[in-house]
């Protein structure tokens, strides 16, 4: 029996987690059908990532503190539910208003699911070597997911339509929830919760206001008044919300541990691993679809490369270990991936698809050892005592990358497509080559009497594609530098140095 309930609960948590990650790799071959299936814009197309990715983002610091006060079993339970449900929401949703409804909830969800698995697991098998072999099965269903997610969502998208890559998470949540209810107990520690509601509410506000303000500029010009005052009050939250956890008894984020630079730098490390490398398959699809010309199930397989690369990398990682020290696999691992979006920038509407494989393989190849340098690295800057906070604050900061890489490079792409379409037709003498330009990338509608606008159209997309690309190459590249100092020898013994003086 007692065997039976350690398999139900390590398989409830394989597919709690395997549904909230699937969801983020599985969303992005769907964008350009759900452009004209919901008769939306190129900042919707935004919203519908970011939506969940900022509510994941902005609420994943609580999950911890939430599962001390209330029970660890029931916030995952409680999440789970509301996931299955918001999945639901965005099955049923015929508008753009309805589906971000259904992708905000998602990431409320998702923030309880996803870091609230290894807690569980931690705490269910307190044996050293069971719990490096069930969380090393989640780590493997974890990778499995982001491989799966773009190939199924082709699939789905191409077979069954839009909502089936929602509607495929409510058998997954239902079995979850049941095989959770079975196999998991009750933990909690409410005198060690550190609830921080004010901070919590400003951490939303200044991310809301900083990924609409994004968004904003790309929709409507870096000068209009929706753009200028939404990164006004961004910048106003943000100042707010450093003040707040100066002040309170047990704040959201651990400002006292950003004081020390190796923790400050590896956390920075983590934001432009999400900023660069995790918004890239955002663009990467619409690539494919808007710029190519690919269906969305051919768009599946054709990001596959990059996932499989990823998991094997990930999945070798240990062995690498053995040969290389972690400090050299992360330089390796961010240097990588700026070499591969570089190579990306490169892409044009017409390029041969092995030369997409093979740069798209060189990205996974780095994410799959930067992901686990970095976690490595931010651990190892902390007391084992805070390595929960540690972890936590890793994967806050990579999604609040990720959230605004989408919005700031997404603004770039598609303002740089415009002004090149606009620049073609103008040059052309075709009367309102302006509003033309802004329909096609926009919204992607092309109007008749302008034959050869498809093919401009993806190119402009091609061109706004490598904007997008080259930026963030040269961010992942810039801190491939900066890691190559901080983890010198010599610098780390100046740290070192700096610590002792300070006790």
């Amino acid at each position: 029996m007692q065997k039976f309930h350690r398999v139900a609960l390590v398989t409830a948590i394989c597919l709690g987690t395997f549904m909230a990650s699937l969801d983020i790799s599985i969303v992005n071959v769907a964008l350009p059908t759900l452009l004209s299936s919901l008769n939306t814009t190129m900042s919707g197309l935004q919203w519908v990532v970011d939506a969940y990715a900022l509510c994941l983002s902005a609420l994943i610091l609580s999950s911890g503190p939430l599962g001390d006060r209330f029970g660890r079993k029931r916030i995952w339970l409680c999440g789970v539910a509301l996931f299955t449900a918001g999945s639901l929401l965005c099955a049923l949703s015929t508008s753009l208003e309805g589906l971000l409804a259904g992708r905000i909830i998602q990431g409320i969800a998702g923030a309880a699911v996803i870091p609230g698995a290894l807690s569980l697991l931690a705490h269910a098998f307190p044996d050293e070597q069971q719990r490096v072999r069930v969380i090393g099965i989640w780590s493997s269903v974890n990778a499995l997911s982001l491989v799966v997610g773009p190939i199924l969502g082709g699939v789905l998208v191409h077979t069954a339509g839009w909502p089936s890559i929602f509607m495929i998470n409510i058998p997954i949540g239902i079995v979850a929830l049941v095989l959770g209810a079975i196999g998991l107990k009750e933990s909690a520690h409410p005198d060690h919760a550190a609830l921080d509601p004010i901070g919590q509410i400003l951490s939303i506000l200044w991310l809301g206001a900083l990924t609409f303000g994004l968004i904003s500029a790309g929709d409507q010009g870096w000068q209009s008044p929706e753009a200028r005052w939404s990164l006004l009050a961004a910048l106003v939250t943000f100042l707010l919300f450093i003040a707040v956890e100066r002040k309170v008894s047990r704040p959201l984020l651990p400002l006292h541990l950003f004081r020390q630079s190796n923790f400050a730098g590896y956390n920075l490390a983590s934001a432009v691993l999400g900023f660069s490398s995790y918004s890239s398959v955002f663009f990467v699809s619409l690539f494919l679809q808007q710029a190519q010309g690919w269906s969305p199930l051919e768009t599946g397989w054709r990001m596959a490369p990059e996932f499989i690369a990823m998991a094997l990398a990930a999945t070798s990682f240990g062995r690498l270990t053995a040969r290389f020290s972690v400090n050299a696999l992360a330089i390796a691992g961010y240097g990588l991936i700026g070499v591969g979006l570089l190579l990306l920038a490169q892409l044009q509407a017409e390029s041969a698809y092995l030369h997409t494989a093979l740069f798209l393989a060189l990205l996974g190849i780095g994410m799959g050892l930067g992901m686990p340098a970095t976690s490595a690295l931010v651990m190892r800057s902390v007391p084992a005592q805070r390595s929960g906070m540690a972890s936590a604050t890793m994967n806050a900061v990579r999604q609040t990358g990720m959230t605004v890489g989408i919005a700031l490079l997404g603004t770039l792409m598609s303002l740089h497509a415009e002004q090149s379409l606009n620049a073609q037709l103008s040059s052309q003498n075709i009367l309102h080559a302006s509003s033309i330009a802004r329909s096609a990338i926009a919204e992607h509608t092309f109007t008749a009497g302008v034959p050869q606008l498809v093919e401009l159209t993806h190119a402009a997309v091609a061109s706004g594609f490598s904007i997008a690309m080259l930026w963030a190459g040269v961010v992942s590249l810039a801190m491939t530098l900066w890691l190559g100092v901080m983890l010198h020898p010599r610098f780390q013994l100046t740290q070192e140095s700096a610590a002792l003086s300070r006790k």
